[in-house]
């Protein structure tokens, strides 16, 4: 079992670069970042070659979509950002070297229709996986709940199933996140089987709060179990939220995954 500290929502009271070293420090086996790019490619490269971590995974830029906008990816009036977007997330994964990158599809925007969003997406999709293919890295698409990110495009496992068959390429998969499936209700142990063979990655957080495992009501034991039986053996990401204490007072479920 490799696990990933998200060092977006964990370590924060640290610069970016200073969180490597404490994840590292934390037991955590990789990192992963939503959005580096404050951080120059090589200054992110050396801090993680000093601690030792792979980098797991990074997000290609989204536009104004943490903003609460429609982000680039399923938008068909901004085909030339995303490729931009693409451009940039190429240039500083061939420096850093993820395993993974996410296009996050976004929320549908004013004015579009859902199909014409989703073929856009696809096309982009495409475009992704084709041009990270060339760097040995694999690209992901996520889907997220509607509840806390309303019009967002992709929410269930059947829209992604959908969406890798339409999109129908060998470097694309599903990027699965525990806490998006029980937010809107969905059934983890039978959302991890329809995609069976599909994930590309993993995150996680308990539900509901969003925060470290033990701290809801998720049954993670039967999710690692769904997920051991359906194949898996990539990598599961802390992206949680952390609780007052902060990210390293609240590892005691680290060490008992461990042992488990």
């Amino acid at each position: 079992m490799r696990i990933a500290a998200n060092l977006s929502l964990l370590f924060t009271e640290r610069p970016l670069v200073e969180r490597v070293v404490a994840a590292a420090a934390a037991g955590f086996d990789g990192v992963e970042i939503q959005f580096p790019y404050e951080v120059p490619a090589l200054r992110l490269k050396e801090a993680l070659e000093a601690a030792g971590m792979p980098l797991v995974l990074i997000n290609v830029p989204a536009g104004d979509l943490m903003d609460g906008g429609p982000g680039l990816a399923g938008v068909p009036a901004r085909r030339e950002e995303f490729a931009a977007a693409l451009r940039e997330a190429l240039t500083y994964a061939a420096m850093v070297r993820p395993a993974c990158v996410n296009v996050l599809p976004g929320r549908l925007a004013e004015g579009v229709a859902r199909g014409q969003a989703l073929a856009t997406l696809a096309d982009n999709l495409r475009l992704a996986a084709e041009e990270f293919q060339v760097l040995g890295i694999r690209v992901l698409v996520e889907a997220i709940n509607p509840l806390d990110m309303p019009g967002f495009l992709i929410n269930t496992p059947e829209h992604l199933v959908e969406l890798l068959e339409t999109v129908d390429h060998p470097n694309l998969a599903a990027q699965l996140d525990f806490y998006h499936m029980a937010r809107q209700g969905l059934d983890l142990p039978a959302s991890i089987a329809r995609l069976a063979g599909r994930i590309g990655h993993v995150q996680f957080a308990d539900c509901p709060g969003r925060g470290a495992p033990g701290s809801g009501c998720l049954d993670f034991s039967s999710a690692l179990q769904a997920l051991r039986k359906a194949g898996y053996q990539g990598w599961l990401a802390a992206e949680y939220k952390p609780d007052a204490q902060g990210a390293q007072a609240g590892l005691g479920w680290l060490a008992e995954w461990r042992q488990a």
